[in-house]
């Protein structure tokens, strides 16, 4: 028997070869998912800012509306049951704490701000944040997760390592920053190569089978949960023209304050 023959683990465990390339199969399968997972996430995340940003203007100014018709009503009739619901409206009118920050500069202590009435009034305001990373972004990003996954790593240091620049890969793609990313593709090519991969015993390769399936199953449910959500279904209504969507939801609403506002003067014209 040769000396090559004598290393090699498929000579002393005949069929690891069929378990090696299972677990090839499912880690790039996984490794695809998550990629999916992920930029779905960020998707729902900064949809989620720009709806607040656009539209939470509107929906504070009709919340605002509904309190004064509700005043208005309660006013004339003097009624129990109409002063307590005049209180809970003014109280859903009142703007929460951070309210600055969950609109991004739209609202303040005071009421809407410049941008939020130019927006109502259907006048230009400074355009609103990505939807989503550019093309480029999101190629750069797919090329580093397959390249660098920690799924990847046969030993803990180099776990280790591709942890921590998934993370900074991770941080840059929410940010959309393209520029970090191929800043960060040139880093990992210029980094340590990793060892070629060792046959791994057939125990080791069924116990990694299972981790990946285990695994599957939790990103399954990340990604349900996030289907599930309002803004992931949302999305999934206008996935190539989210703007479009929010305009068609703008609009509504304008109808709805029109329709308020004729109410309101009704009452206390």
């Amino acid at each position: 028997m040769t000396p090559e023959a004598e290393q090699s683990p498929h000579a002393r465990e005949p069929g690891t070869e069929r378990l090696e390339q299972a677990v090839r199969t499912a880690e790039q399968a996984l490794i695809e998912f998550e990629i999916a997972v992920e930029t779905f996430r960020v998707e729902v995340e900064n949809f989620s800012r720009l709806h607040h940003q656009r539209l939470g203007p509107m929906y504070a100014h009709l919340d605002e509306l509904e309190a004064r018709i509700a005043e208005a009503v309660a006013a004339r009739t003097q009624d129990p049951e109409d002063l307590r619901k005049a209180r809970e409206a003014r109280a859903m009118a009142q703007p929460l704490p951070g309210v600055e920050e969950l609109f991004g500069g739209w609202m303040d202590s005071d009421g809407l701000s410049p941008e939020a009435q130019a927006m109502l009034t259907e006048q230009p305001v400074r355009p609103p944040e990505r939807v989503r990373p550019s093309d480029e972004a999101r190629r750069v990003f797919r090329e580093l997760v397959r390249k660098a996954h920690p799924d990847l790593a046969r030993d803990e240091a180099e776990r280790v390592r591709r942890d921590e620049f998934i993370v900074r890969v991770n941080a840059a793609y929410a940010a959309g920053n393209e520029t970090l990313l191929l800043e960060l593709a040139e880093e990992w090519a210029a980094g340590p190569v990793p060892e070629e991969l060792r046959p791994s015993r057939a125990e080791e390769l069924y116990a990694r089978l299972e981790w990946l399936a285990r695994r599957k199953e939790m990103l399954s449910a990340l990604a349900a949960e996030l289907e599930g959500s309002a803004i992931g279904s949302m999305i999934k209504m206008a996935p190539d023209d989210p703007d479009g969507l929010l305009a068609e939801i703008a609009d509504g609403l304008r109808a709805q304050v029109a329709e308020r506002e004729a109410r309101l003067a009704s009452l206390v014209g």
